[in-house]
């Protein structure tokens, strides 16, 4: 059972349901906010969602992610796959061996350029590792690319999209401040990066990969977003819908096999015209007792109940998606 707040006329009112899907478009984990008591909760009571619950928990923590195209570069080979080199520091304590200068330093679990910051020398580097003993976090080490633009390859489904994306603010950062964006074409060296990485974690039904394109002219895959990923671009709408389609096709296929797996129905109720007095069953030869005919009507009667049921979801998601 899931409890939400909504208002209404004014007064804030609790309202509980039990969800039959989930469609998460937001990190479990960033900065200031942690949901995962809510991930395990929905997992725990096994509803179905996009991206899996599953995968969902393993991109709690960038270094794991890193770990699995870590595995994915050994297969593919550095050319075919060019993950940008890391060093994982578990503490502060470890925080010794100083790196190659400039380095980029990623304090924890964060998102959108935050816990970032780009070390210049040891000196810095000294001063980063005691901020890092005051959040009694991990961190990480990555070269500094002194890139052309930033690279977004995303997949919905079945659909590929590649965006670059350039920053006019003078930020080192590309995601921070304002920048030029603009759809590209879709090549097969990007779309093998994008469907290698939808299998990691059991499978995913989005996901980007985030790289840079350097001024050297090589490309570094720097990290892998899940369905929390941001859309870009003026294909937003058409995003939102590829979004909303996918998950009314998993809601009939895996809502309706619920259905069906679960305890056995009731009886079907009688058809409306024919309904008997209490204690009284249909005579012999009745329609209802020979079978299939005398069940056709409430067959019909579902089936257009589940149409009124998906014009409905689709309204529904209509709405949502077109509010964001």
């Amino acid at each position: 059972m899931v409890d939400i707040q909504v208002m209404r006329n004014g007064t804030r009112v609790v309202r509980s349901f039990k969800p039959d899907f989930v469609l998460v478009r937001q990190h479990v984990r960033d900065a200031s906010e942690d949901w995962r008591n809510l991930i395990m909760g929905f997992h725990y009571g096994g509803i179905p969602s996009i991206n899996s619950f599953h995968s969902i928990y393993n991109f709690q923590d960038k270094p794991w992610v890193m770990s699995q195209l870590i595995q994915l570069q050994k297969k593919l080979g550095p050319e075919n796959f060019p993950l940008i080199e890391q060093a994982y520091y578990p503490n502060h304590k470890e925080m010794l061996v100083t790196p190659k200068f400039p380095v980029v330093v990623k304090i924890g679990h964060a998102h959108s350029g935050m816990g970032k910051v780009k070390v210049d020398n040891h000196h810095a580097f000294q001063d980063i590792a005691s901020v890092v003993a005051v959040t009694k976090s991990y961190a990480t080490t990555e070269p500094y690319i002194d890139c052309k633009y930033d690279l977004h390859v995303q997949k919905i489904g079945n659909n590929y999209k590649a965006f670059i994306r350039k920053s006019i603010s003078g930020n080192w950062k590309a995601n921070t401040g304002s920048a030029m964006l603009e759809q590209v074409q879709m090549n097969e060296r990007y779309k093998m990066w994008v469907d290698e990485c939808s299998q990691l974690f059991g499978g995913l039904d989005i996901v980007a990969v985030e790289a840079l394109q350097g001024k050297d002219g090589r490309e570094y895959i720097i990290e892998v977003n899940d369905s929390s990923m941001a859309l870009l671009g003026e294909t937003q709408e058409e995003d939102r819908r590829l979004i909303s389609e996918m998950v009314l096709q998993k809601m009939q296929v895996l809502c309706k096999a619920n259905t069906m797996s679960g305890p056995p129905s009731q009886p079907p109720p009688p058809v409306p015209g024919r309904q008997m007095p209490p204690g009284q069953g249909p005579p012999p030869g009745h329609p209802s007792q020979q079978g299939a005919p005398g069940q056709a009507p409430v067959a019909q009667m579902g089936q257009s109940q589940d149409e009124d049921t998906m014009q409905n979801l689709r309204k529904t998601f209509a709405g949502i998606f077109g509010d964001m």
